[in-house]
Parts: C-alpha cells; sequence; structure tokens
C-alpha cells in the first residue's frame, strides 16, 4: 500500500528589527496553530539599522505536522479555509509559565495563511521576508519587523498498528486510509542467556563496537536470580514467515547498588538488528533507564551504529511512566523536541546538514521480501527530517494495548527497513516495563 498522505509547517528564519530604544535584550514569540499546541522560540534582535539578518540563522523555530484528518477538518470547516499561523511577538524574556516577565512588551501579532492545496505535491515556500508586527504603522507604535520563513511540504509516512502489546506477540498492520493490512507477525520470548547463537558469526564478532554494544559492564551480585530483567527478545517476521528485524535485550535492566531501579549510569540496553550475509548485523542501541528526579520518568537513548565503529546518537529524553507518551526520532531543529539537530538545505533550507551520514545499500539477503513496501530509490542521506515516532504504553499496561508507528516514506526502500523500526518501536515499550520498580511483580507475560 501506500503511505499516508501527511503535511508538515515549518517556520525559522526569524529575527526583529525593533527601532524604539529598549532595555529587552532578548525577544521570544509565540507560534500558534489551531488544534495544536502552541511553541515557543526565541527571536534574534536587530536593534540598529546598520545590522543585517544574518544568512547563518536558519534555525528552525517551529514544526506542526498535520496528518490526513487535519487536512480534511480543514477542507471541511468553513468551505475549506486554510489554516492560519498566529506569531505573536514580545519583547523580553519569556517567564517560567509561559508568560512575560516584569519589563517586558507584546509588541503584536502577524498572521500567515498556509495553502494546503500548494503542498499536495510538492514544497511550498509560503512566505519569506520581512513583515510589519502588529499595528507597527500606527502613530506611536513600535514600529517592529519581524522576519520569517513559512514553508509547507508534503512528508508521506508509512503507518503501523500493532494488534496487541509487543509482549503478545502481535501480528503488526499497515494503515493506509480506512484499510488496515497485515505485514508483520511479533514474536516475543526469552534467549538464553548461554546462547549467543542468535548474535554470532563472522560479521559480529570481528567488530569492536558490536563486541562492546553486545555485552554489558554488569558485576556478579547484579546477576542473582530476581534481581534482574533479562533475554527479552522480539522477532520481526513478514508474511513469508521470513524474520525481518529483531530488537533483543542485551544488557540486563538492574537496580542500581542500594536502589529499587535501573540508574542512568547503568541502563538496561536493546541492541535492534537486520538480516545481511548469513547474520545478523547491528542496525541500532536503544538504553533505558529509571529517571532519578521526582517526574516518575523512564529516560532513553537511541544510537544508530555503523560500520565504521561510529555512533550517533538520534534520540534521547524521558517518558512519564504511569501515562506513557511517544518515542520519535526526528532530525528536524524544532522547538520542544529532544532530538534537535539542523535539517539539510535540500529539505526545507533551516539549517546546515549536520548530520550527513551516508546510506548503505540495504541487504535483501534476510528475507527476499524485495520491496513491497518500497517508495522510490534510497535517500542521499540515511536520517534527515522526520524519521519515526511510536505510541508508547504506560508501564503496567495489559496486552491489549495498540501501539502506532509512523516512519518517513524516504526511509524505507524496502520491507526491513520498516521492520527495525517496528522493532525499535517493540523495544522502548517493553523499555518502560523492564525499568519498573524492582519491588513490584512483573506481569506473566514478562516473567522467565
Amino acid at each position: 500500500m501506500d503511505p499516508c498522505p501527511f503535511v508538515r509547517i515549518l517556520v525559522g528564519n526569524l529575527a526583529l528589527k525593533y527601532s524604539i530604544a529598549s532595555k529587552a535584550s532578548q525577544c521570544f514569540c509565540k507560534i500558534k496553530l489551531k488544534n495544536f499546541p502552541t511553541q515557543y522560540a526565541t527571536v534574534p534582535l536587530i536593534l540598529q539599522e546598520s545590522q543585517t539578518h544574518s544568512s547563518h540563522d536558519r534555525t528552525l523555530a517551529a514544526c506542526f505536522t498535520l496528518d490526513k484528518t487535519h487536512i480534511d477538518n480543514y477542507k471541511l470547516v468553513g468551505n475549506g479555509d486554510n489554516p492560519v499561523l498566529q506569531i505573536a511577538v514580545y519583547a523580553g524574556r519569556r517567564g517560567a509559565a509561559c508568560g512575560l516577565m516584569n519589563g517586558g512588551k507584546f509588541l503584536g501579532t502577524v498572521e500567515v495563511e498556509v495553502d494546503l492545496r500548494a503542498v499536495e505535491t510538492r514544497a511550498s515556500n509560503i512566505h519569506k521576508g520581512w513583515v510589519g508586527v502588529g499595528g507597527s504603522n500606527r502613530k506611536g507604535s513600535s514600529a517592529a519587523q519581524l522576519h520569517l520563513s513559512v514553508r509547507a511540504e508534503p512528508d508521506p509516512r508509512f503507518v503501523f498498528q500493532f494488534d496487541g502489546g509487543p509482549e503478545c506477540s502481535p501480528q503488526v498492520f499497515q494503515v493506509h486510509r480506512d484499510v488496515r493490512q497485515a505485514v508483520f507477525s511479533c514474536k516475543f520470548g526469552f534467549k538464553n542467556a548461554n546462547d549467543r547463537s542468535s548474535l554470532s558469526g563472522p560479521s559480529m564478532s570481528e567488530r569492536n563496537t558490536s563486541r562492546s554494544c553486545l555485552m554489558g559492564s554488569h558485576s556478579r551480585k547484579d546477576r542473582e536470580i530476581g534481581k534482574q530483567r533479562k533475554g527479552w527478545q522480539i522477532t520481526v517476521h513478514d508474511l513469508a514467515g521470513s524474520t525481518v528485524a529483531m530488537a533483543s535485550m542485551v544488557t540486563p535492566f538492574v537496580p542500581s547498588q542500594g536502589s529499587d531501579s535501573v540508574s542512568q549510569s547503568n541502563p538496561g540496553a536493546w541492541l535492534i538488528l537486520r538480516p545481511g550475509e548469513g547474520a545478523w548485523n547491528p542496525w541500532g542501541r536503544l538504553e533505558a533507564w529509571r529517571e532519578c528526579s521526582g517526574t516518575d520518568s523512564v529516560g532513553y537513548r537511541f544510537h544508530l551504529l555503523s560500520d565504521s565503529d561510529a555512533t550517533a546518537t538520534l534520540a534521547s529524553g524521558a517518558i512519564v511512566s504511569k501515562n506513557g507518551g511517544k518515542f520519535s526520532i526526528d532530525m528536524t531543529s524544532s522547538v520542544g523536541t529532544t532530538t534537535p539537530v539542523h535539517t539539510p538545505k535540500s529539505s526545507c533550507d533551516f539549517g546546515s546538514g549536520s548530520f550527513s551520514r551516508s546510506s548503505r545499500p540495504s541487504s535483501r539477503s534476510g528475507s527476499g521480501s524485495g520491496s513491497e513496501l518500497g517508495y522510490g530509490p534510497p535517500p542521499p542521506q540515511v536520517h534527515a527530517g522526520f524519521v519515526m515516532s511510536s505510541t508508547v504504553e504506560r508501564a503496567g499496561k495489559r496486552g491489549l494495548s495498540q501501539l502506532e508507528v509512523e516512519v518517513g516514506a524516504q526511509h524505507v526502500t524496502c520491507s526491513e527497513d520498516a521492520a527495525v523500526f517496528v522493532a525499535l518501536a517493540a523495544a522502548m515499550d517493553l523499555s518502560m516495563d523492564a525499568c519498573a520498580f524492582f519491588s513490584k511483580e512483573l506481569r506473566e507475560e514478562l516473567r522467565q
């Protein structure tokens, strides 16, 4: 099936000309779009006419993602009215409660209409340049001018849904509009601690990176029965029954000394693997732990592994245990994200493309499944812009939960490409239980 239509609205390249003398050394703005949370961004201040907006200030200030439901709602409400961005500009510092600190000043609002019809098939530059802020033409007004760029671009994504929790060995469906089609099945199990055959082979054992990634550094005391959660494994199979991806718990989740939980200094870890030439190739490493703060959260960090023994951190953050949340890899620099990296100029001209690792050729030997999920040729940069996101259930959830995974279509050239993201989503969801307090007994499905 084809990917689902998504549209991203990107706001960036901000700067403010403010001619009236002011004590304000900082400016910020609130960026609003109906039915979306407000986003905030600082704005570089230009106080003198001799100053110009630097070409290097190409950072992204806000990003809004519209799925098909959002797009259809805009087309149905108000006789097809387009979404309108509202950018409220303030001189001064933003307070802790998102308000304005003493001595600050509200300068005005800029509104930009986004024509969704213009981005159905290709990216569109909605606005780029200077615009007057609020009542800047009135006598005694602030005479402020805001520089900004607004760009909208199609961002098709494959959407997958688990038909149950990962520990229940569910089927995984691809979703397109109102159609659900089974594409993968997951198998949850426990690997033998003394059997490393599933993670062995010349391509694995000869590499220093994989050797250090596979094994943890826990002491013998930590290996006592009941003091660790270990050996969990998720295998992802295609419809032919071939294994196309795997998530394997390679570092046990154990409580830190004198504690009842996994600490950040000694996190548990998963290795995400994909099939290669007769062996499993490590693709990524996910670490998780219990945060020490009073937020009752599970912290995480995901590294992308490479053949050159180098690693790149693609995601880091925390998810509240009792509520669950969303795990995402988004290589677009955006306020509020946990993995900000400049987007390449070829994507939205808001960044310098600081993450430019070349894509490796994808192996087809593991399943022979080819490109039934194919969507064009491999991209020149393996992870740029939106990569993936998945829902994460709260710790102690029941097996009827349905995870949803979105994967950027530009990152999927074959079934194995999609399968590794499905395996990663399952590992993150299971990490919520692996990081639960050890004084609480695990659900039966997770006990060996």
